[in-house]
Order: structure tokens, then C-alpha cells, then sequence
């Protein structure tokens, strides 16, 4: 365990911070998937934070001019260069502090705020150089698996057989051709010291998880599980049950990787990936044979994650 984690004892549902660093009034669709996770994290890091948005959903129904949702300091930038603008906000501050015209003493939460389209595409080697330089931010990715806030494009993110209008399903080609970027093994290969994968129907593991990468020292890394009831056809209402779902299929595990060690929440008694299907229209062109396929590779990736996470589990 990191020094800087061992003293961190969690949020319950009975104890959770009553801050909230994101104003209602914003104009997400009903059902946001995005939305909740945002304003969770804000929830965990509390007031001395400032925030960096990538172009996208989050930027656009926040700040319709002459409005705004963002409690704390905020700044919108292009698609591809969140991670650089942050790492200039963290130089920033070290020298503001060097030269004491910044005499707070407590640590400045730097937190960038990107799509999928914006983390998994556009900007991945603006953050890649964010990591391997070191700096001290936390990276959130709300990954609705395209790229909603343009017209439901595919993105590096879309899952296989997903229909989008750049991947429609058609007579031949049935959807999405090509399996989701790993990109959480691509993170974690720049060997920073915090990473880990969240959903909003896990609201308390979710905030933890923020509140340790904010703890830890260096760059840190969050993969957020966000339903987009726009973009996959499904039911507003049904977004936490489908976040829900995508865990309890193994379709999105839950884990951490604490200095390259993995900590996965294990799923003994799996649903079938069809129950998490069915709910998308998105998805509803698929055949049997096609679920099964999809079924295969999810139990097979799954099956290299519990491989990855026994290696670093404690001796009998």
C-alpha cells in the first residue's frame, strides 16, 4: 500500500461529503450516464480543485453562455490537449508556491474531465506525454463509447457490433468491426502510480477511487463507465442498471492498479452479456452467433485480467 492511501478510510453512503461542486440546472439528456459520475468526482475532491474539459457533452451542457455548472475554477479546451493544459496548470502552481505568491498550504486538485473521443483518439498522445513526464493531476475519462456531442460516431472506444452512424449495421457489415482500445493497458504501461476503472451504479467505489488518485503523488488515471441513453437507444431510466449490468456481465470489471499491482473485484456469478445487449438499440441487429462471439471475448479478456491480478496476490 502507497503511504499516501494508508490513512484513507473511505466513503460510506452514510458519510458523504455534502459538497457539491456541480450545479443542477445543466442541459444533459435525461438519463445522463456522464453527467453523474462528474459531478460524484467533484463530490469527492471537494473545493480545492480546479478542472480542465475537453471539448465535448460535459463542456456543452454546462456553460451555455451566460451560465455555468462549475463551482470551481474551470477551463475548456480543445479535443486533443486537456492533459497538456493541465500539466501547465501543475507547473504552474509549483511555481507560484516556490515563489509564495500561493501560501495555501493544502494540495491543489488538478482534474481533467474528457470523452472517450477526446482520450481514446484525439488527445492519447498529448496524455501519454502528460504521464510519462510525471506531473501531478488526475485524468478522467467518461467514456459513452462514441462520439455523442457530434452524432453518435464511432470512436476508438465503441464496442464491437455497436451500431453508430460512421459504423452503421448494414446487410454485410454488422456494426462496429473492430473490439474496444485497451486502453486502461496502455496507461498502465507508462507505469504511473495510480489507475483504475469506476461506474456510476457503484457511486461510493467510484468516489473512493477519485479521492486515491488525488492522494496519490504523480499522474493519475480513471476510466469511467458512462451509459449515454442518446446514443445507445436505450431507456433514460435504465442508464444505472446498464452500468450495473456491464460489471456483473464482466462486459466492464471493476479494478485498480496501485504501482502496476491489480486488484480486481471479482465476479463469481456472471449474467450473460445478452441481458446487458438486449437493452441497446444499438446493438439489436446482432445475431445469435454474433452475441456468442462477443460472449467468448468477454469471458476471455476477463479471464487475463483475473490472471493479471493473481500474480500480485499475497502468498498462502
Amino acid at each position: 500500500m502507497r503511504p499516501e492511501l494508508k490513512k484513507f478510510k473511505g466513503f460510506t453512503l452514510k458519510k458523504l461529503p455534502e459538497y457539491e461542486g456541480f450545479a443542477p440546472g445543466h442541459r444533459a439528456c435525461q438519463g445522463c450516464g456522464t453527467v453523474l459520475p462528474l459531478r460524484l468526482a467533484l463530490k469527492a475532491l471537494g473545493p480545492n480543485t480546479i478542472a480542465v474539459s475537453a471539448t465535448g457533452c460535459m463542456e456543452i451542457i454546462s456553460s451555455p453562455f451566460p451560465y455555468t455548472s462549475w463551482k470551481i475554477p474551470w477551463i475548456h479546451v480543445a479535443f486533443e490537449n486537456a492533459a497538456s493544459v493541465a500539466s501547465g496548470i501543475e507547473a504552474a502552481i509549483k511555481v507560484l508556491r516556490r515563489k509564495r505568491k500561493i501560501r495555501c498550504k493544502q494540495k491543489i486538485n488538478i482534474v481533467v474531465f474528457a470523452g472517450d473521443g477526446a482520450t481514446f483518439d484525439i488527445g492519447l498522445q498529448f496524455l501519454s506525454g502528460a504521464l510519462e513526464r510525471g506531473h501531478d493531476f488526475i485524468y478522467i475519462c467518461l467514456d459513452n463509447e462514441a462520439y455523442m456531442n457530434t452524432g453518435v460516431q464511432r470512436s476508438a472506444a465503441t464496442p464491437y457490433g455497436a451500431h453508430t452512424t460512421t459504423s452503421p449495421a448494414g446487410t454485410l457489415i454488422k456494426g462496429q468491426t473492430t473490439w474496444k482500445k485497451n486502453l486502461m493497458g496502455i496507461v498502465v504501461a507508462h507505469n504511473i502510480p495510480y489507475a483504475a476503472t469506476a461506474s456510476p451504479a457503484y457511486p461510493t467505489d467510484l468516489m473512493n477511487k477519485v479521492k486515491k488518485a488525488a492522494l496519490v503523488n504523480g499522474p493519475a488515471f480513471i476510466h469511467v463507465f458512462s451509459p449515454c441513453p442518446t446514443g445507445w437507444g436505450c431507456k433514460g431510466e435504465d442508464s444505472i442498471l446498464l452500468a450495473k449490468l456491464a460489471v456483473e456481465t464482466k462486459v466492464f470489471p471493476l479494478y485498480e492498479v496501485i504501482d502496476g499491482k491489480y486488484i480486481v473485484k471479482r465476479i463469481t456469478k456472471p449474467k450473460p452479456v445478452e441481458e446487458y445487449l438486449k437493452l441497446q438499440r444499438r446493438f439489436r441487429h446482432l445475431t445469435s452467433e454474433q452475441i456468442e462471439y462477443i460472449q467468448k471475448r468477454v469471458d476471455e479478456e476477463y479471464e487475463k485480467l483475473i490472471k493479471l491480478a493473481e500474480c500480485f496476490a499475497p502468498e498462502d
